[in-house]
């Protein structure tokens, strides 16, 4: 199960040229909204890369806005675990959950999450916040995840899961967001 001082969202090149071609961007980028907004609620903390800025552009407006003083990491390797710099922000956090979201999910997300599970963290893979150019690199990237034995789980599930107790204010807080 999720805890909430074990946990840390990762967010992955959700950027300014690549976002527009994604398969079902809108929702998307509707789902990341909610994990970033539900982790700020919960106090989680975050992580956000960028694969390429200088060729895919930045972390789209509408996260940015959101995440005002985090500064997203720049990577050129597939996985964000195959950067010293991802590496080195993951360590100095502490957190052994890992939230991911992002795109794209057959190549980023994957490569990503296969690497963080056999560094011996617990990857969660939301999967209505991951996608891909196509419907099928989706399917391809999380059944390979679910055979490589990384949970792939929901939105919801995983702010509700993160709850625990439906009461107080922090609950309260994302029922609203999940609205």
């Amino acid at each position: 199960m999720l805890e909430i001082d074990k946990a840390i969202l990762l967010v992955i090149d959700v950027q300014e040229k690549l976002l527009p071609v994604i398969y079902r961007k809108e929702d998307l980028t509707s789902n990341i909204i909610k994990l970033i907004r539900g982790a700020q609620v919960l106090e989680i903390p975050l992580m956000v890369t960028e694969q390429y800025p200088k060729g895919l552009g930045k972390t789209v407006s509408e996260i940015v806005e959101l995440i005002p003083v985090i500064e997203p990491l720049p990577k050129t390797s597939f996985s964000c675990y195959g950067d010293k710099g991802f590496k080195k922000s993951l360590d100095a956090c502490g957190k052994k959950q890992l939230l991911v979201c992002g795109i794209e999910t057959h190549v980023c997300v994957y490569q990503t999450a296969v690497e963080l599970k056999e560094a011996g963290y617990e990857v969660y893979v939301v999967a209505d916040a991951v996608s891909s150019r196509t419907a099928e690199n989706k399917e391809i990237g999380l059944n390979l995840m679910k055979q490589m034995g990384i949970t792939v789980t929901g939105t919801e599930t995983v702010l509700f899961e993160l709850l625990k107790i439906a009461e107080g204010e922090k609950f309260k807080a994302i029922s609203r967001i999940v609205k």
